[in-house]
């Protein structure tokens, strides 16, 4: 069996991807379940934690046979502040299979004072950006960041930050730094891709902007006929960033209900 590209398949990704080609795959970019008892659909996120990892191994192990020799493999994952270490323990699973070449924060929201901000006549107060799910809390500060771990077979893969470049502050920095040839500089490894402020309930849990897959593949390399796996698609924000990019993708997702959502706004 031949999986389509450009399609979001009803599949478990354990099944699904033991139907594509060994080395098939440029990127992967996926967010899984946290195992943090989010509500989703057609999945309990509240497995024994032994479990949940053994399950994730598997994932790993599988996408590992069908992604290229000089693929990428990005991994968004968080936590919860009453359990921080499950991120970090998902890591520790796939570092058996592969080399963790970059380990990039995601932030999702930013308090900056004044005083911080340099000398800047445009900014005349201290900056707040960005949405976060407060905790009520006397122990426990509210999760403003997840991780982003950037797997690879081999810790050798050329990467591209200036595709996902931000313009120099100081100007004088273009002349002052030799590999400065122009006005652009690599953002390193935080990204502030806020969500966008909606005013209705979202029809996912965990839905991530499409920014954020979009961003992975261009730090990844955007080649034509490239091919981007989620193993976990959800309600499709990977297939819109790669619609935008102009590249194949195939995607996983066992909810009928958001393979529908995914497909009517990728369609």
């Amino acid at each position: 069996m031949t999986l389509k590209r450009n399609m979001i398949h009803c599949l478990d990704c354990l099944k699904g991807v033991l139907l594509l080609e060994t080395a098939s795959v440029d990127v992967i970019v996926t967010s899984p379940p946290y195992n943090i008892g989010k509500p989703y659909r057609s999945y309990h996120d509240e497995r024994p934690r032994e479990d949940y990892l053994s399950w994730m191994e598997a994932v790993a192990n599988a996408c590992k046979r069908v992604l290229k020799p000089q693929g990428s493999f990005f991994l968004n994952v968080g936590g919860k502040p009453t359990d921080p270490w499950v991120a970090l323990d998902l890591a520790q699973r796939f570092r058996k299979h592969y080399v963790l070449q970059n380990t990039i924060h995601w932030i999702k929201s930013i308090a900056i004072p004044k005083e911080d901000t340099g000398n800047y006549a445009s900014i005349t107060d201290d900056i707040a950006v960005g949405h976060y799910q407060p905790v009520n809390s006397k122990r426990y500060l509210s999760n403003c960041h997840e991780y982003i771990f950037h797997f690879t077979k081999t810790g050798t893969v050329t990467t591209h930050p200036l595709a996902i470049g931000v313009k120099y502050q100081d100007k004088t920095n273009i002349q002052r730094w030799k590999s400065a040839g122009k006005d652009l500089r690599g953002r390193g490894n935080t990204w502030f891709i806020p969500y966008k402020t909606i005013q209705r309930t979202r029809a996912h849990p965990t839905v991530f902007p499409e920014k954020l897959p979009e961003m992975c593949i261009k730090l990844h390399g955007v080649t034509k006929g490239m091919l981007v796996l989620d193993p976990f698609m959800g309600t499709g924000s990977t297939a819109r960033a790669c619609q935008k990019l102009g590249v194949d993708f195939i995607g996983f997702e066992i909810d009928t209900t958001y393979v529908d959502l995914a497909t009517t706004v990728t369609s």
